[in-house]
C-alpha cells in the first residue's frame, strides 16, 4: 500500500511537471506572437515584398482542386502620381518665381497653388545633387562626392551606386508604381556607359522602368546622345527641322503618360523629368532668344540690384536681407567697352531664352498630366536647380573659338551675334551673369563653403494637400530630404532590404508636415557639404565654410590651397540669410566647435580624403592599357567612354574595304561631331580624311587619287606636330597633328591639321547625329563594304 508521503511526493512532481508545460506553452506562444510580428514587420520592409503562400488547394484531380492567384502588387490605397522635376544650372534668383528677369509662368502657376520654399540646399555640382535627391542619402555614401568622369578609388569618390541604397524609383517600383526618368542622367560610372552593359546602375537597373535622355553631364539640344532604356538612338529630327532636346523630352514623357492612361490609369506613377538646361552649351531657339533683346543692356551690376529688390517684393528673401557686393575677382559691367556690353547682353538674353522655353515644355507637360488626371492626385516636387549657376563662361563669355580653342577676336566674335544660341556654338555666358542671377548669394557651382553653391529655388504642388496655398516655407531643408518626404506622401516605409541587401539608413527627414505649418520640426539638424575640397557646415542657425579656389575662376589646373592652410568663414543664417557678415573673428569658439562639426560628418560619411586625384591607371576603363581597337560595319553610335581618344596621341587607323564596280561613296568612320572629332569617308572617289574643331573644318586630306573598284586598303597614321605645346590648358584643348595617308601600299598625301578631344560617339560606316565635316550630309552611309576598322595607337 501507497504511503501517504509517497503519494504527496508523486502528486508535487505532477503539478511541477503541469506547470512547467502551462510555462513553457505560455513562454512559447509569446515568443511565438512575438516573432509572427516581427515578421510581419520585417517583411512589410522588404522589398520585392515576399511572394505569398498558396491559398487554394491541390490534389491529384483537378476537379477537387481549388486554384488561388497570387495578388498583383498594388500602390497603397490614395498614393498619389509623384512628378519630380530638377533644373541644371540655374541659379536661386534666375526665376520670376524667386524675383529673376526671366518671366516662368508655369513655375509662377505650381508656386500659386502649392509653396514656396526658399531654404531648400543642394550640393554645389549635378550628379552628386542627384544622387542625395533620388537615394535620400548624402552623395558621398552613394559614391557622389564628384561626377562620374572625376571619379576616384575610395568609397566616396568611385561614382558607384551602392546596393545598399535603393532609388526612390525602386521603392516606389515594388511597391505598386509605374517608373519613368527623362532627360539627364548622371550617375552611372563612365566605364558602364557602352553597349554592353553591365546596365545595373542605368536608370533602368535603378528603378526606372523606362527612360529616354542622355547619360552624362550635358549635351548639344540640338544634337543630343540619347538612349532610350540601354539602347543608343538619334534624335528624331535635325537642327534644321527645329529640333530642340528639351521639346523632344517633353514630347516623349507625354506620350509615355498617355500610353500609360490608356492602359493602366488606376496605377500611380512616379515621372522624374530633368532637363539638360540650362547646363552648358546655352542652346536656345531664336525666337524665344528674341523675346528677351534689349532686356539685359543694364549690365549685371544693375540686374543684380533690381532683382534684389523684386525678391524682397515677392517676400522670398527677408526684408533685412543684405545684398552681398561683387566679389574682386568679376569686372564691372562698365569696364567693358560698347561693342563688348552688346555682345555680353546677347548671352544673357539666349541665357534667359534658354530659361524660358525650359518653362513653356515643363509647362507643356504638366497641362497634358493635369489633363488626364485630377489635380489633387498629383504632387508636383519641382526643384529649380540642381549646383548653382556655372561661371565657365569666365570674363567676356564663351562662344566663337579658333581651332586652337583660343577666343576669336570681339569684333570677329560681334559679327555672329545673332547666331548665339545656335548649334554652331558650345557657348556659356560670361560669370558675371551667374553672379547677377544668384541674388543675393556669395558664391556658384563648384562653392560648397557658400549659398550661391548650395542653395536652390524649390517649389510644390499639391491641390487639395496644402495649407496656405501660395505660401512660403522657410524651414532648413536639402535635396535628401524628397526621397522621405515621398515615401511619406505614398504611405509607404523606407525597406530594411532590398534584392537582399540590407540598406542604410535614410538621412533625410521628411518634410511633409511642412504642407501644414511653418515650424520647423528639425531645429537642431546638421548637414555638411563638400566639392573638390571646398567645405560647408550648418548645424542649428549657424554656417561654416572653407573655400577651396574662387568659383568665379575655373582654372582648374591650378592647385588649390592645401586643406590645413585654408581659411574658414561663420555666418549666422538666423540673422544674416544671405551670408553678408562672417563672424568668425569675433566668434572662434563657436568656429571651432562647427569645423570639428564638419570633421566629424566628413568621417561618418565617407568625405576623406578631401580631393582625391583622379586620373589613375587603376580606375576601371574599357580603354586603358590597350593600344589596339578593331570594329566592324554596322558598329554605331558606340560612346566616346569606350573608344579611345586620338587627339594629342600618335595614331594609326587602317579600314579594310571593297568598292564595288558601280563605285562607292560614304564614311567608313567617324568620332565626335562638329565640335571636335575625325572622320574618314570617300566622295568622288577619293579617299579624303577631315577633322573638326570647335565648329571649324580642323584639317582636310584628300587623296590624291582615285579609287579603283576592289578590295582596297586605307592606313593614315597621324602623329603629333612638333609644335605641339600639349594643347591648350583648361578642358578646351586642340591638337597640331601630322596625317599622312596611303591608299593600297602607295602614299596618297600628308598634311598639318588640328584635333579636338570629343564627347560625341563613334560611328562605322556612318556619320550620325553631329556631323564632323561640312562637306557631306549625315549620315552619308557607306554603299560598299567595310571588313574592318582597326585604330592602332603608337
Amino acid at each position: 500500500m501507497e504511503s501517504d508521503d509517497h503519494r504527496n511526493r508523486t502528486d508535487e512532481k505532477e503539478n511541477c511537471i503541469y506547470l512547467w508545460n502551462c510555462s513553457f506553452q505560455f513562454l512559447f506562444t509569446g515568443v511565438l506572437v512575438l516573432l509572427m510580428g516581427t515578421v510581419s514587420h520585417v517583411q512589410a520592409q522588404v522589398l520585392p515584398k515576399p511572394e505569398p503562400p498558396f491559398q487554394g488547394e491541390i490534389n491529384v484531380n483537378p476537379d477537387s482542386s481549388t486554384p488561388d492567384w497570387p495578388e498583383q502588387v498594388t500602390a497603397p490605397e490614395d498614393a498619389p502620381n509623384i512628378v519630380l522635376v530638377m533644373l541644371d544650372d540655374v541659379g536661386f534668383a534666375a526665376t520670376s518665381t524667386f524675383g529673376g528677369a526671366t518671366p516662368t509662368p508655369a513655375l509662377d502657376r505650381l508656386a500659386d497653388s502649392g509653396l514656396r520654399y526658399n531654404r531648400f540646399h543642394v550640393t554645389p555640382m549635378c550628379a552628386p545633387t542627384r544622387a542625395a535627391l533620388l537615394s535620400g542619402r548624402n552623395s558621398h555614401q552613394v559614391g557622389f562626392g564628384r561626377i562620374p568622369e572625376l571619379a576616384a578609388g575610395y568609397p566616396g569618390y568611385n561614382s558607384i551606386w551602392p546596393e545598399s541604397s535603393a532609388s526612390i524609383a525602386e521603392v516606389l517600383k515594388y511597391n505598386g508604381y509605374s517608373t519613368a526618368a527623362f532627360g539627364k542622367w548622371h550617375n552611372t560610372p563612365v566605364w558602364e556607359v557602352n553597349p554592353s552593359g553591365p546596365f545595373d546602375r542605368w536608370p533602368t537597373g535603378l528603378g526606372f522602368e523606362y527612360f529616354y535622355g542622355f547619360i552624362g553631364y550635358g549635351t548639344s539640344q540640338y544634337e543630343p546622345n540619347l538612349y532610350r532604356n540601354t539602347d543608343a538612338v538619334e534624335p528624331p529630327a535635325r537642327p534644321e527641322e527645329d529640333y530642340h532636346l528639351t521639346s523632344d523630352l517633353a514630347d516623349d514623357a507625354i506620350e509615355w503618360l498617355h500610353r500609360h492612361n490608356s492602359i493602366r490609369p488606376d496605377k500611380p506613377f512616379f515621372l522624374y523629368f530633368a532637363t539638360g538646361a540650362t547646363h552648358s552649351p546655352f542652346h536656345a531657339p531664336k525666337e524665344w532668344v528674341d523675346k528677351f533683346k534689349g532686356k539685359f543692356d543694364q549690365g549685371w551690376d544693375k540686374l543684380r540690384e533690381e532683382t534684389f529688390r523684386r525678391q524682397k517684393e515677392l517676400g522670398v528673401i527677408p526684408e533685412d536681407t543684405e545684398l552681398t557686393p561683387r566679389p574682386e575677382e568679376l569686372p564691372a559691367w562698365d569696364s567693358f567697352s560698347n561693342q563688348q556690353k552688346k555682345l555680353m547682353a546677347r548671352q544673357m538674353e539666349v541665357y534667359a531664352g534658354f530659361l524660358a522655353h525650359t518653362d513653356y515644355e515643363i509647362g507643356r507637360l504638366l497641362d497634358a498630366i493635369y489633363d488626364a488626371e485630377d489635380a489633387e492626385d498629383t504632387i508636383v516636387i519641382y526643384v529649380a536647380d540642381d549646383n548653382g549657376p556655372t561661371a565657365e563662361g569666365g570674363d567676356d563669355g564663351r562662344d566663337a573659338l579658333t581651332t586652337e580653342a583660343k577666343p576669336l577676336s570681339i569684333e570677329e566674335r560681334w559679327s555672329q551675334y545673332d547666331t548665339l544660341g545656335s548649334v554652331m556654338f558650345d557657348n556659356a555666358p560670361a560669370a558675371a551673369w551667374a553672379w547677377a542671377v544668384n541674388s543675393p548669394f556669395k558664391g556658384a557651382k563648384t562653392d560648397a563653403a557658400h549659398l550661391g553653391g548650395t542653395r536652390a529655388p524649390v517649389v510644390i504642388s499639391w491641390p487639395g494637400h496644402i495649407n496656405n496655398s501660395g505660401g512660403l516655407r522657410s524651414q532648413f531643408l536639402h535635396v535628401i530630404d524628397i526621397a522621405p518626404t515621398v515615401y511619406e506622401i505614398a504611405g509607404i516605409e523606407a525597406p530594411n532590404i532590398v534584392n537582399g541587401v540590407q540598406q542604410t539608413p535614410l538621412e533625410g527627414k521628411s518634410f511633409r508636415y511642412t504642407f501644414d505649418e511653418q515650424k520647423d520640426k528639425n531645429p537642431d539638424r546638421v548637414q555638411y557639404f563638400e566639392i573638390f575640397g571646398s567645405r560647408g557646415i550648418y548645424h542649428d542657425g549657424w554656417w561654416a565654410g572653407s573655400p577651396s579656389r574662387s568659383p568665379w575662376q575655373q582654372d582648374f589646373g591650378t592647385p588649390p590651397v592645401p586643406p590645413g592652410q585654408r581659411s574658414w568663414e561663420l555666418y549666422n543664417l538666423e540673422q544674416d540669410f544671405s551670408q553678408a557678415h562672417d563672424l568668425s573673428e569675433e566668434n572662434p569658439q563657436k568656429l571651432e566647435e562647427m569645423k570639428k562639426l564638419f570633421d566629424a560628418e566628413a568621417r561618418r560619411n565617407d568625405v576623406y580624403p578631401l580631393d582625391p586625384p583622379f586620373f589613375s591607371p587603376q580606375r576601371p576603363s574599357l580603354t586603358n592599357g590597350k593600344t589596339h581597337f578593331v570594329y566592324h560595319e554596322g558598329a554605331r553610335l558606340i560612346p566616346s567612354s569606350a573608344t579611345p581618344q586620338l587627339a594629342g596621341r600618335a595614331h594609326k587607323i587602317t579600314a579594310e574595304i571593297t568598292i564595288p564596280d558601280t563605285g562607292a561613296e560614304g564614311v567608313i568612320a567617324a568620332h565626335g561631331g562638329r565640335h571636335g572629332g575625325y572622320t574618314l569617308y570617300i566622295k568622288d572617289d577619293r579617299v579624303t580624311y577631315e577633322t573638326s574643331a570647335y565648329g571649324h573644318l580642323g584639317g582636310s586630306l584628300m587623296a590624291s587619287e582615285s579609287l579603283a573598284p576592289g578590295k582596297a586598303k586605307i592606313v593614315l597614321e597621324v602623329t603629333p606636330a612638333e609644335s605641339d605645346q600639349g594643347g591648350q590648358p583648361g578642358a578646351r584643348r586642340s591638337f597640331p597633328m601630322v596625317a599622312r595617308l596611303a591608299v593600297n601600299g602607295k602614299a596618297a598625301g600628308e598634311v598639318e591639321l588640328r584635333m579636338v578631344p570629343s564627347g560625341d560617339p563613334l560611328d562605322i560606316g556612318s556619320d550620325l547625329v553631329s556631323p564632323v565635316s561640312p562637306n557631306y550630309e549625315l549620315p552619308f552611309e557607306f554603299t560598299g563594304e567595310i571588313e574592318s576598322v582597326t585604330i592602332d595607337l603608337l
